[in-house]
């Protein structure tokens, strides 16, 4: 194997254990590795000056901490712009702060928006005020998420197991 080679393996090990476990120590992350924590440091170093890594997030339940919080997902019909295609609107959206992301889609939509506001009310009134009046806009779907099952590979609720005692005749 190439030094080049076994420089893009690791970093993809790397990568991939992060996405799971961003507060995984360097130390940790060297042992599992089997490479020196140095390795790792420079590594990461390396790819956040890069942008392949472009940040580190906390997953948080909303629901058990008492914080209302309304999450939509906006799926956006749009005009591509003159030499541009989707990406000046898309960055138009992007620069709003109530919008978490947004995805060049395929399907019946061009974008997917996701936002999160206070009440179904706040995230409406973005939708209709600032969303639905830019002028590349064409359409949009509002869908509102009302539960998490599953988020960035993370189950949200545990499955309640069981406990019944199995009984046969």
């Amino acid at each position: 194997m190439s030094r080049e080679d076994a420089e893009m393996e690791m970093r993809e090990k790397i990568l991939t254990f992060i996405e799971k476990n961003s507060r995984v120590e360097l130390k940790e992350l060297a042992v599992i590795l089997g490479v020196e924590e140095a390795i790792v440091a420079n590594e990461l170093a390396a790819m956040e000056e890069e942008h392949i890594i472009c940040g580190y997030h906390t997953l948080i339940d909303w629901e058990k901490t008492g914080v209302e919080k309304v999450n939509a997902l906006i799926e956006v019909r749009v005009t591509p712009q003159r030499g541009r295609g989707f990406d000046a609107v898309a960055e138009r959206i992007y620069n709003y702060p109530e919008v978490n992301a947004v995805y060049l889609i395929s399907g019946g939509y061009d974008l997917l928006v996701t936002l999160e506001g206070k009440t179904l009310r706040e995230v409406a009134q973005f939708v209709s005020d600032k969303l639905s009046t830019l002028e590349a806009v064409l359409s949009t779907k509002t869908n509102f998420i009302l539960k998490k099952y599953k988020d960035h590979g993370t189950v949200i609720k545990e499955s309640k197991k069981d406990e019944r005692m199995l009984v046969t005749l």
